[in-house]
């Protein structure tokens, strides 16, 4: 299986086979299967994740219920970075919502690349500051929309998504209960 994070650093710098290899012993493949967890509330995050196949669903419980907060599919990085960052435990659970292979970022393993090879933390965190940047206007972006509007847009942008996800949590990811999503379906199914 080829390694996606070293195409991705491939098109952003050229890698020597002394690198690439380096990438792939501290950043190895691994599949998980449907329900398994990559963390749990509570517990301290040491790794992030990068999405190669299949989705993953981020949520936190609220007087019982599981509120879903994110869906990551192919191309998708996932962690708690205030876990991360401030070695403190999770409020979130992130479990694989169907077979999932993703690349496993462990934060000491990453630390030692970048001691072994410092132009990869210059390369990395501008890349990193990119992405978060483009997730944060996306989201607020999301958030804002009405939710018949944030359907329509995982409709137009996301379409796989609303087949590999129950029904009931993706209305959770909207942010409403799975009648209205019912609902907001079959008007929009009349039109």
């Amino acid at each position: 299986m080829k390694n996606v994070l070293i195409e991705q650093l491939s098109q952003i710098t050229g890698l020597s086979e002394e690198e690439r290899a380096a990438i792939e012993h501290s950043f190895p493949i691994r599949i998980f299967g449907k329900g398994h967890f990559l963390l749990k509330a509570g517990q301290i995050a040491r790794d992030a994740f990068f999405v190669i196949e299949g989705c993953v669903r981020k949520y936190h419980l609220e007087d019982g219920e599981e509120i879903t907060s994110g869906l990551y599919t192919e191309g998708d990085s996932v962690a708690d970075f205030n876990s991360l960052a401030n070695q403190s435990p999770s409020r979130y659970f992130f479990v694989c919502s169907e077979n999932t292979t993703v690349a496993v970022i462990n934060t000491e393993k990453e630390a030692a690349l970048y001691q072994r090879f410092p132009r990869f933390e210059a390369v990395c965190r501008v890349e990193f500051e990119k992405m978060m940047g483009q997730k944060n206007e996306e989201t607020e972006a999301f958030n804002r929309k009405t939710p018949e509007d944030k359907y329509l847009w995982l409709q137009a942008n996301q379409p796989t998504l609303l087949q590999r996800v129950p029904q009931h949590q993706i209305a959770s990811y909207l942010g409403i209960k799975p009648e209205t999503l019912s609902r907001i379906r079959k008007r929009l199914a009349v039109k």
